[in-house]
């Protein structure tokens, strides 16, 4: 699950983060003495622990605006000193994703649930059931539609009513926009037993939509 992949990264790279600290030196310079970090291992974790609070906490989240802006080097600045800042910034998103506290949770649950109703569908599909297979594949789909209209503040309404004001906010392009509507055709005729207007491998089609659609939007 992706949820145990990011919580298992953040203890590795909080693991990490006490190898830097023991490359610690002391070194003296014009202006006196002051602390130093091996730069490449420091760089190196620095990198890599801003790319996770990015994927588990999210590109807008507090963590990693707090994040980036420890990175910012300060007058006398050693990379140390940077090292202190970005630690106690690290150990909180670990300790908020870890204890369930961040809403970045809630959609990769959902999309983990998402994942596996799509793999029913998927097996559906595999048995010859066609029909059931769209259906499963546009309750996902509809479901998550109504999950990012909750995050745009965009009321509940018919498929295409919140697919149309979704695209119109710019969470998606019209392109998109056009796709779903032709994913909902496929599932509101096979939920009506129109099974002549699609064929297996609109279904097929239908589900690597869905999925791609929740990587790009629950992800």
């Amino acid at each position: 699950m992706l949820i145990n992949k990011h919580s298992k990264r953040f203890d590795e790279l909080s693991a990490e983060a006490e190898l830097v600290e023991t490359t610690k030196q002391q070194k003296h310079g014009e202006y006196g003495s002051y602390f130093h970090v091996d730069g490449e291992t420091f760089d190196e974790w620095r990198l890599k622990a801003r790319s996770l609070i990015s994927r588990a906490c999210g590109e807008s989240s507090e963590h990693l605006k707090a994040f980036s802006n420890a990175e910012h080097v300060q007058t006398f600045d050693s990379n140390y000193d940077i090292f202190k800042r970005l630690k106690p910034v690290f150990a909180a998103a670990r300790s908020d994703f870890q204890g369930g506290h961040l809403a970045s949770i809630r959609s990769l649950v959902q999309a983990e649930l998402f994942d596996s109703e799509l793999e029913q569908a998927q097996e559906l599909l595999n048995q010859g059931y066609t029909g059931p297979a769209a259906v499963v594949s546009g309750v996902v789909l509809e479901t998550t539609l109504r999950d990012l209209c909750d995050q745009q503040s965009i009321p509940h309404g018919k498929l295409d009513q919140m697919n149309g004001a979704l695209a119109k906010k710019g969470v998606y392009t019209k392109l998109q926009q056009k796709r779903i509507t032709a994913i909902a055709d496929i599932r509101n005729n096979a939920a009506h037993g129109k099974w002549s207007e699609f064929s297996e491998s609109d279904v097929a089609d239908m589900i690597k939509d869905v999925q791609r659609f929740l990587v790009e939007h629950l992800s």
